[in-house]
């Protein structure tokens, strides 16, 4: 099976929104920064982006 790939295209989030805070390494901060620099997004934007995309492709599997 193909491996599934995250595509960046433009969009801005028009829905309701919320905070939520994110604690996380300082060197995946330091990727982060430098996609948002590549791709010209906001670092807010990319999470989000990331967590759909995980959402769509995830699978929950018993370990039993």
């Amino acid at each position: 099976m193909k491996e599934p790939i995250l595509r960046l295209t433009p969009k801005k989030y028009t829905g309701e929104t919320t905070i939520v805070s994110m604690r996380m390494p300082k060197d995946m901060l330091s990727q982060l920064d430098s996609l948002a620099e590549l791709t010209g997004r906001t670092r807010n934007e990319l999470l989000i982006t990331c967590i759909e995309f995980s959402l769509n492709h995830m699978e929950i599997v018993d370990e039993d």
